[in-house]
């Protein structure tokens, strides 16, 4: 679960220091929270990547910062818009034998009845806050939309009972609904007692029109 990721201190600089810093593959990040003043760091980008695509954003991290041990969780990483690479992450120094709050992602498993029957699948809420010890940090909480219908919906209220951790979300939180299919336009015909209405041409004032 800890992922042991090497980190240096640094002195809060220019912008230009931190593109300097960013070009000699770092990474420059914060790390603050349980026990401890927040500290300007660096990361080198290559391990953090390994790191990031292996165990996910939602692993606790031991920070080894110039030989000081932090057990610590992601609370922000900040990409470049262009290219996706990191450019600063934040860390949360936690106290483990306590719980945390984390968002957590709702992943949606089984074959919902409703869009067998022609309905769409939506999931107006991707994500959950959940209290958790920070050993037992899911990286996805899965939810089964099998018996979800047409017109129906699957709320926090329907799964919080299967889950040891706590959501902190209300009952009505909602995770997955199915919309009914769009109904086909039908064009729609004047009709005079269930019989389409024919309008006669006529000349002016009402004469019938020349041959």
């Amino acid at each position: 679960m800890n992922m042991v990721l090497t980190a240096s201190k640094r002195q809060k600089g220019r912008q230009s220091s931190l593109t300097q810093l960013r070009q000699n593959g770092d990474i420059p990040g914060v790390v603050y929270g349980f026990q401890m003043e927040s500290t300007a760091i660096t990361l080198d980008a290559r391990t953090f990547a390994k790191l990031l695509a292996a165990h996910g954003t939602k692993s606790v991290f031991q920070l080894d910062v110039e030989g000081k041990r932090i057990n610590a969780v992601l609370t922000e990483v900040q990409r470049c818009a262009l290219k996706g690479n990191v450019k600063h992450v934040d860390f949360k120094s936690i106290n483990m034998s306590e719980e945390l709050e984390v968002d957590i992602p709702v992943t949606v498993t089984g074959h919902a009845v409703g869009v067998a029957d022609g309905g769409f699948l939506l999931q107006p809420n991707r994500e959950v806050r959940i209290k958790v010890k920070p050993t037992e940090i899911p990286e996805t909480i899965e939810i089964d939309v099998t018996n979800v219908a047409i017109g129906t919906s699957l709320y926090v209220g329907d799964i919080r009972q299967q889950f040891s951790f706590e959501i902190l979300q209300e009952d009505d939180f909602t995770l997955a609904t199915i919309t009914p299919p769009p109904a086909e336009n039908v064009q729609e015909e004047d009709t005079v007692d269930g019989t389409p209405e024919v309008i006669e041409a006529t000349g002016q004032n009402g004469a019938e029109p020349e041959a």
